[in-house]
């Protein structure tokens, strides 16, 4: 990295860096998932072929394992508030004699398979279309996950397997691809990417978490994905493209070659708001895919209905 190499997302991306604000108004959202529209649903239904579902949630809580998180987050916890122990050890039995299970959740909105909303993250104290970064203090205002929840995404998803394509369980820390290498990669899967497909990379990386110790996988953070170019951020644009889906905790390799990090995360969702959707199982989805070379499917999603939030969970669902 050169001394005069960009230092900031601001000086990455530039002063003219591609933006849809005001695109769809100014009192817009939900950004690219406008592309969706009750068209792009029914394109997305006419993938299904076999009936085969399957969703796309990784386990929360999963016995033997901690959940996988970014290192800034913690896993989930589970707390038992009554059970049958409750009331063995004293509980009042109520009149009618029966007992019941109940328990709590306390984690990260964004600790598990997840939509992050538009205002989640920014720079230049502005967020999604303009709006002031001051009105996340406290809560997301503008922007939150609530808009994105309450509309849910129906659209045509379109599975890329970066991994399978290099002959990898699993691409590597900081192995990176660009837009480029995304299309020659659905072009080897007998695919073309077409405009306002959802885009799903499987890159193996939360398959590997399961593999490893998080020691390991946490160890000098850097995760593979996408990295930015100006020319991959026009070409999202061109395409139309409403929503990055991926095995990625953070969606893109974590940073750039200049240094910068996580440049992505602004160029597409702040500037061009293009929903992000993280920590995303697909090993099943890809191997029954690669089994009948169909690549293909409805993608449906719904994250929780959350005020003010800046990400909520998600189990999306995967119909081909």
């Amino acid at each position: 990295m050169s001394s005069d190499s960009p230092r900031t997302i601001a000086e990455l991306l530039g002063d003219d860096a591609p933006k849809n604000w005001g695109k769809w108004g100014p009192d817009d959202e939900v950004g690219s998932l406008n592309y969706l529209t009750p068209e792009e649903a029914l394109r997305g239904a006419a993938a299904i072929r076999s009936g085969q579902s399957f969703t796309l949630q990784v386990p929360i809580g999963k016995p033997g394992f901690e959940d996988p998180v970014h290192p800034t987050r913690t896993g989930a916890v589970r707390t038992s508030v009554s059970d049958e122990g409750f009331f063995q050890r004293g509980a009042e039995e109520p009149a009618s004699g029966h007992h019941w299970a109940d328990d709590k959740i306390e984690m990260f909105l964004q600790g598990s398979t997840q939509y992050d909303a538009l205002g989640h993250l920014w720079y230049g104290g502005q967020i999604w279309n303009g709006y002031d970064a001051m009105t996340t203090d406290g809560e997301l205002r503008k922007a939150s996950i609530l808009p994105i929840a309450e509309r849910g995404v129906v659209g045509h998803g379109v599975l890329i397997d970066m991994a399978r394509y290099y002959g990898k369980e699993s691409l590597g820390k900081g192995e990176s691809f660009t837009h480029l290498d995304l299309q020659d990669a659905a072009r080897a899967q007998g695919i073309e990417i077409q405009p306002r497909d959802i885009i799903v990379i499987r890159t193996g990386w939360l398959g590997h978490y399961y593999e490893t110790t998080p020691e390991e996988f946490y160890a000098d953070w850097n995760e593979p994905g996408l990295t930015w170019s100006r020319d991959l951020v026009e070409w999202f644009q061109r395409m139309e493209i409403p929503n990055l889906v991926t095995d990625l905790v953070a969606n893109e390799t974590t940073w750039h070659e200049s240094g910068v990090e996580l440049p992505l995360h602004n160029a597409l969702m702040r500037n061009l708001g293009i929903a992000f959707t993280e920590i995303v199982w697909l090993d099943d989805l890809a191997a029954a895919c690669a089994a009948d070379n169909r690549w293909d499917f409805l993608y449906t999603a719904a994250p929780l209905k959350v005020h003010g939030a800046s990400g909520a969970p998600v189990n999306p669902i995967a119909i081909r």
